[in-house]
């Protein structure tokens, strides 16, 4: 592309209509440069990078509320998902079509941007050495980011180093590269990240921006997920294909673990900046939820996509907020199932399920003063991932009850939100209904007696479609790199570190007791990764590189509230159907329980269906049209 140019400002030329000064009209534009020009001035290749920095390729983000919120982890409160709860079919992995959006995300055209970035950048003679090292670091993280996106989806694909062009020659056999091995491509994104670490500042402060911290990030992830795919693929052995495409043999899994480890503690060590997990509050569960919005010294985050106030917004907020009283009515579309609130276990360490005092069979439910009592006692991250009935956001307090039961037992309720009945006795109507719900089948109200907390933006105004919200979304994070050491010391036989590496996590957590070595376990490890990184895109690949999926969701439903309630803790257990905790006001004037709580479980009349995980969601169909043009690419197994 020698001949490419680049607009890098707008150019507003007020020029009289009688102006017929040829000499003036023929100036060479000043709104375009040359590539000569663009690869001499920082400031303008800033700019190229930029743009490279603006097309980072990824899914499950903020961006699309869907994609974070699969795995009946949540239940989708806006009609026009329900369906997706009324088959068997995939679990909500991410809520895309996978047909579609997955297949498409095989974007060579980006990897041929970053490739002539780094060659331009490598032949560039009019810039300093040290922007010249980092100008190139950062394309090759940016490469090997999207590198590491792709192998995670469809397993080894070819590796492009160089820019391709096409001679039009009739052959373009040249062009064809076959699929590297899934080790080659993990092997690639490591060596990568080591040999560009020394190159990118070791800052803190820099967060939308590539550094050391940052390749170490990926570096740690990476070979993580290389070395859990070679210990657990013996589990699925149809998962993987002969040449090596698909599927890393056993033998590696140590070596994988032992990069993991040694890359976080790089960063543990403080060799790439001060980064330490985020304190400020003495509430933890409010302390949990502001790390996600909170961007002043917030030396946790390493990597994010950035957004800016009348520049590049995100609408998450106005997406999911509450909406009763909320900006333009707008939001409640994710309800965090009952499945993941009981998941958040007891300040003891252990599992039990929400004290409904109905689980049990009794039939008797227990009473509680205030609503938030039921939730009282467990790790603090669920308060600040869950919007809870009775907890407070934008200075509101959440109203969400599903009736009202009066002295004979009956429940009476209303198809409105704040919908309002006489009651027993009484002769002027009260509210029977939150207004945040929940209805079963009302749309945007909290039909699982829950809406996520999680990168909601507190401001007033972040709901308007017209303001929105600029919350980041955190790519990488230091209490990741924390559960990575925990997790590669796990299996490297090391449970005294990895106790030490997870413990620091939960203690943040409220979590005081501490774990010792000896109950560092597969179960702890899979816990504490679903419990830290709830709806922030991670869950999927974990599922994934564990091999678990098909003994999560096994197409079975839920058949019963003990079913739903038993094993919480357990790696594998079953999650084909999400599940809802409705909380109910008591009437029963002259009573000491009058104006108390109670609880049920509820499965939603719109959940029919029950998810089940085949073996073809380890990796994704490559496109037709890919194969077609390129004979050498074979197809994923189980397609």
């Amino acid at each position: 592309m020698k001949k490419t140019t680049y607009a890098i400002m707008t150019l507003l030329l007020a020029v009289s209509w009688s102006c017929n000064d040829q000499a003036f009209l023929d100036r060479p534009p000043t709104a375009l440069l040359s590539e000569d020009q663009v690869y001499a001035n920082d400031d303008v290749i800033l700019s190229v990078l930029g743009n490279l920095y603006n097309r980072y390729e990824e899914i499950g983000t903020t961006k699309n509320w869907g994609s974070i919120s699969g795995l009946n982890e949540a239940y989708w409160s806006n009609s026009g998902s329900y369906g997706a709860f009324q088959n068997s079919g995939v679990p909500l992995a991410i809520a895309v079509d996978i047909n579609n959006n997955y297949n498409n995300f095989w974007n060579y055209g980006y990897i041929r941007d970053i490739n002539q970035f780094i060659e331009k950048i490598t032949a560039a003679d009019k810039i300093t050495q040290a922007s010249k090292d980092r100008f190139l670091a950062e394309g090759r993280f940016l490469r090997a980011s999207f590198y590491f996106e792709l192998v995670k989806r469809f397993g080894g694909v070819p590796l492009i180093l160089e820019t391709l062009t096409y001679d039009f020659s009739g052959d373009p056999t040249y062009l064809q590269y076959p699929r590297a091995k899934e080790s080659e491509v993990y092997d690639f994104i490591i060596k990568e990240a080591e040999e560009i670490k020394s190159k990118l500042p070791s800052s803190v402060g820099e967060k939308s921006r590539a550094t050391k911290g940052a390749a170490l990030a990926m570096e740690s992830r990476a070979a993580l997920y290389a070395g859990s795919i070679a210990k657990y693929g013996v589990k699925t052995t149809t998962v993987s294909l002969p040449g090596g495409e698909v599927g890393i043999d056993p033998s590696k899994a140590a070596g994988y673990y032992t990069i993991a480890l040694r890359a976080a503690k790089e960063i543990i060590g403080g060799s790439a900046g001060g980064y330490a997990l985020f304190k400020k509050k003495p509430d933890l569960s409010e302390n949990f939820a502001q790390l996600f919005y909170d961007k002043a010294n917030n030396p946790e985050v390493i990597f994010v996509e950035d957004f800016q106030l009348k520049f590049k917004t995100l609408y998450f907020t106005g997406a999911n907020q509450p909406r009763f009283g909320a900006e333009e009515e707008e939001g409640g579309r994710i309800n965090p199932s009952l499945n993941l609130v009981q998941s958040f276990e007891k300040l003891d360490n252990t599992f039990a399920p929400i004290p409904t005092g109905t689980s049990s069979g009794s039939g008797t439910p227990i009473v509680y003063d205030n609503q938030l009592d039921i939730f009282a006692g467990r790790d603090a991250r669920l308060g600040g991932t869950v919007m809870l009935p009775g907890s407070q956001f934008k200075g509101r307090t959440i109203d969400i009850f599903a009736g009202v039961r009066v002295p004979d037992g009956t429940i009476i309720s209303g198809d409105d939100r704040g919908a309002q009945k006489t009651l027993p006795g009484t002769t002027v109507p009260r509210q029977v209904v939150g207004f945040d719900g929940p209805i079963d089948g009302f749309e945007f109200t909290a039909q699982t007696g829950f809406y996520i907390r999680k990168y909601q933006d507190p401001i007033v105004g972040s709901g308007r479609r017209g303001t929105q919200s600029e919350v980041w979304f955190i790519r990488y994070r230091y209490a990741e790199v924390l559960l990575n050491a925990a997790e590669a010391s796990f299996e490297l036989g090391n449970n005294v570190d990895a106790a030490g590496y997870m413990n620091q996590v939960r203690e943040r957590a409220g979590l005081t007791k501490a774990l010792t070595p000896a109950e560092i376990t597969f179960d702890r490890v899979v816990h504490e990764r679903r419990a830290e990184f709830a709806f922030e895109g991670l869950e999927f690949y974990d599922i994934k590189r564990w091999r678990i999926g098909q003994d999560i969701f096994d197409g079975n439903p839920i058949s019963s509230v003990s079913e739903l309630t038993s094993n919480i803790g357990k790696a594998t257990k079953i999650r084909t159907q999400p599940w809802s905790l409705w909380p109910y006001k008591i009437f029963a004037p002259g009573t000491p329980n009058d104006g108390k709580w109670i609880y049920q479980e509820k499965k939603l009349s719109r959940v029919t269906g029950a998810s089940r995980w085949t073996l073809g969601l380890y990796y994704f169909n490559i496109p037709d049209d890919v194969i077609s043009n390129n004979p050498k690419i074979i197809r994923n197994p189980n397609q």
